[in-house]
């Protein structure tokens, strides 16, 4: 299709191109370093926030994956987009209701892109390219209109662009032809009726994950916990000083991971938190301190971490079956794998609540830990900051592992290279979720 104003459908281009640089500028912000992997990384942004060949390949692949808000693969990974209901919905449509739902959400959302995971940020970022504005109007819906010049914009033939703007106006419509759950999707039976006992008294009910009011509750959590600004509300609370900014705090929060290893095989905006999903404490609403205090008084945060229940439990659990004499074979090593990243788990979790307390604890000349155990759990720890805190704390860990086990056992270096590799790599998969919001 030829425009019918060729200066317009080059503005309109212009405004898709202008939006593939501020992405690309934001991704490659993200890069740091110049070794041989940062320059890949750098490369493989480039050649991705690409115009034409975008557009090209992600016409190619729309019908792969479903534009929404509300999403079956955050309940299950299994079922296709083309096989059960993904729905997308504007928030201000909803009811208004006296509780928190997407009904909160105000029409500028994150949208999410699910499906196939090859596909989900290819798509994703073709969506947010087509809410480009121009004239007061996101080309998306100029595509739909049927709107000549900037189905032009669309680059190639006249052929071409026609091609591509079909295939791309569809790009929020349904994959799944009429309502349809799935076989591993939960189903509730929820009553409607006043007998119980009556089976016709019921509606069937399939949840759908809330992906984009989850990822609105992530980006909220995550500003109040690890921006600048929330760092400087704290820092001004601990000083008894006035800060513009309220300091806000979420006891007993939890950490639901969802993909595991390929977050983004659930969704785009899973996988932009790295399969991290908040869960708010599930409590009756009376708040208490949590009884978390400074470690004061300790050479080591050991000292304080071996007596949690939990790893008291497990750390007698794996001595148990180390003293056993198990076979070496790969069922042993996944048993002794769980055992210790569970003890892991529980580090992190210890750290998690330290990390709660008014930064600058460590300062305090009643705390005795060394550098690297003060920088890792006290955001606003002394000066100096060991530059290799994460080999430190992990290097420490196997050495208290091992004492745990040496009395009965007789536990050596190869002992201690395995718990520190263990160590070393959860350790660095916590920080790195941490540091990537900051």
């Amino acid at each position: 299709m030829l425009p019918s104003d060729p200066q317009r459908s080059f503005t309109i281009r212009a405004a898709l191109h202008d939006h593939l640089v501020r992405r690309l500028n934001e991704a490659l912000a993200k890069i740091h370093g110049t070794d041989t992997k940062a320059v890949s990384d750098r490369r493989k942004q480039q050649e991705f926030y690409q115009l034409q060949p975008l557009l090209n390949s992600g016409a190619d692949c729309v019908s792969q994956i479903q534009m929404a808000t509300h999403i079956v693969k955050g309940i299950h990974p299994d079922p296709k987009v083309k096989e059960a209901t993904n729905l997308l919905v504007d928030p201000s449509n909803l009811p208004d209701l006296p509780l928190v739902g997407s009904h909160v959400l105000s029409a500028h959302i994150d949208i999410d892109a699910t499906g196939n995971g090859a596909f989900n940020k290819k798509i994703h970022e073709v969506f947010l390219l087509l809410q480009t504005k121009f004239e007061d109007e996101c080309i998306l819906n100029l595509l739909k209109r049927g709107d000549s010049d900037a189905i032009a914009a669309l680059g190639g033939s006249p052929e071409e662009a026609t091609s591509i703007a079909d295939r791309l106006t569809e790009m929020d419509a349904a994959r799944c032809m009429g309502l349809a759950s799935h076989t591993q999707a939960k189903q509730i039976y929820w009553p409607v009726g006043a007998d119980p006992h009556d089976n016709s008294g019921y509606h069937l009910l399939a949840p759908l994950y809330p992906t984009s009011l989850v990822h609105r509750v992530y980006q909220t959590l995550q500003e109040d916990r690890f921006s600048e600004a929330a760092k400087a509300a704290r820092k001004a609370r601990k000083a008894g000083e006035w800060h513009e900014r309220p300091v806000r705090e979420y006891p007993n929060l939890a950490v639901q991971k969802l993909g595991g290893g390929k977050p983004r095989n659930i969704s785009q905006l899973n996988h932009i938190r790295d399969g991290n999903n908040y869960l708010l404490a599930s409590l009756p609403p009376v708040w208490q301190s949590l009884t978390v205090k400074p470690l004061f008084g300790v050479e080591s945060l050991f000292d304080v971490y071996r007596w949690r229940r939990e790893v008291r439990t497990l750390a007698r659990e794996l001595r148990r079956f180390l003293e056993g004499n198990p076979a070496s074979n790969l069922k042993t090593r996944q048993r002794l794998d769980e055992l210790v990243n569970a003890l892991l788990d529980e580090l992190i979790q210890f750290t998690a609540e330290v990390r709660t307390l008014d930064a600058g604890w460590s300062r305090d000349p009643q705390c005795s830990l060394p550098p690297s155990h003060g920088a890792w759990l006290d955001p606003d720890a002394a000066d100096v900051r060991p530059d290799d805190v994460i080999e430190r704390l992990s290097s420490d860990f196997a050495h208290w592992l091992n004492a745990q086990l040496r009395e009965p056992l007789p536990m050596g270096d190869p002992e201690y290279l395995y718990w520190f590799k263990l160590a070393r790599e959860q350790i660095k998969d916590y920080e790195g979720e941490v540091l990537h919001e900051q």
